[in-house]
């Protein structure tokens, strides 16, 4: 059992629970930081170059040299800031630090994650860092057939990606060795809790070597999640960006009051006078996630709908032809947008407003991101007054108005 982070270094205030801030010594001048100040290897800086990343991101800064110095990470940090890159790279240096072909090939590192598109996202990143590094993966993900993921881990790989459901399933069928995990990585640990996948953390966890590296991330902490930390941590170190409560600083935000019954038509009407060239519109329900569909191909208006009804299949194309760009709106539920990552998304549209103001945030966050602008419109009716109220008290500043469109209710 890993010790070392205490509940008495959580403050509890106005009901919320915050890390308590620590300084950290900064390894490099961070106003002069650059991916070369980090002592990774050649394959790596080339294949960082390559790919356009010159200027590590905050967390990156913060989290890159101790785990490189083999430290636990305990980092609070939400969609959008780069974690996925803070972690992959030391990771990827460890383990090509030690030369292993064929059959030898043993899973060192594990990375958890609370669905489908999330551990695919990762993946990605993953491949795009590995490149030249004789790494091999498998992304292990329920709602598909297995053998391909089985056929996989029989050839040998190093790294595994997984969702804990379907790894938990591979497990109990023996497709599974744990014993030589050098690194695991807990990412977007709140969601998991959230999602019931808490029994089968705890039973992957009693699986792995004491002796191991853990990076735990997080973007919103409560009590349970101090508990889970507590219990996997070794002396973290505790790293912090963006906190729940702020929003992207190059996000205008803006909010229309309508009633319930004109949304269909004050969305079309945004549609076809804003600027859009890419949206995620949120809805609270899958159900409703289908209809606004629905509603905006009826009027020209090509969209796709994504959501945990949706077979892993269609959420893949309806992912695919987004991020291409063969249609410009993604309508989406909270659950299933975790994990989406789209450069330069112009908007983020609350077609219905969040019940959670947190939610909110996690939302606007999907624009705005690596240094572009963005736009975040929220359509509130009378039923939603109250949401609003929450958000504008969490974010500290009231959102715009607009007054003069045609809907005004």
């Amino acid at each position: 059992m890993h010790s070392g982070i205490s509940l008495t270094n959580f403050l509890i205030k106005d009901s919320r629970l915050f890390v308590e801030k620590r300084t950290s010594k900064y390894l490099f001048d961070t106003q002069l930081m650059t991916f070369a100040q980090f002592e990774l290897n050649e394959q790596l800086l080339s294949t960082l170059q390559k790919a356009a990343f010159s200027v590590p991101t905050p967390i990156q800064e913060q989290s890159i040299p101790h785990i490189l110095a083999g430290r636990d990470i305990f980092g609070c940090a939400q969609t959008g800031t780069g974690k996925t890159a803070a972690f992959a790279l030391p990771v990827i240096q460890h383990l090509t630090q030690k030369s292993i072909t064929g059959n030898q090939r043993k899973i060192r590192t594990l990375v958890l994650a609370p669905t489908r598109e999330l551990a695919l996202q990762i993946s990605e990143q993953f491949k795009l860092f590995s490149a030249g590094q004789n790494l091999f993966q498998s992304v292990i993900f329920g709602g598909v057939s297995q053998h391909k993921q089985t056929s996989e881990l029989r050839r040998g790989v190093d790294i595994v990606i997984a969702t804990p459901g379907r790894l938990m399933d591979l497990m109990n069928q023996g497709f599974v060795d744990l014993r030589n995990i050098e690194h695991l990585i807990l990412d977007e640990a709140d969601r998991m809790l959230d999602m019931g996948f808490i029994n089968d953390i705890r039973k992957i966890i009693s699986k792995l070597p004491v002796k191991r590296q853990t990076l735990f991330f997080s973007a919103t902490i409560s009590k349970e999640i101090a508990k889970l930390a507590e219990g996997m941590l070794k002396n973290p170190v505790q790293v912090s960006v963006n906190p729940v409560s702020s929003t992207a600083v190059k996000v205008e935000q803006r909010v229309y009051h309508v009633r319930k019954e004109n949304k269909r038509s004050l969305l079309k009407h945004v549609l076809n006078n804003e600027q859009v060239e890419s949206a995620i519109v949120f809805t609270r329900t899958k159900r409703g996630a289908d209809r606004v569909a629905k509603d905006l191909n009826n009027i020209g208006i090509k969209a796709e709908a994504i959501h945990g009804n949706k077979s892993q299949n269609a959420r893949e194309k309806a992912l695919s032809g987004f991020k291409s760009k063969r249609f410009n709106i993604l309508v989406a539920t909270d659950i299933a947008s975790r994990g989406i990552d789209v450069s330069q998304l112009s908007h983020v549209i609350n077609y219905e407003i969040p019940e959670q103001a947190e939610t909110y945030v996690h939302r606007i966050g999907r624009t705005g991101r690596a240094g572009h602008s963005g736009t975040a419109l929220s359509f509130c009716d009378e039923n939603e007054a109250g949401y609003l109220k929450d958000i504008n008290k969490l974010i500290r500043k009231p959102i715009e108005v607009v007054n003069n469109h045609p809907f005004l209710n």
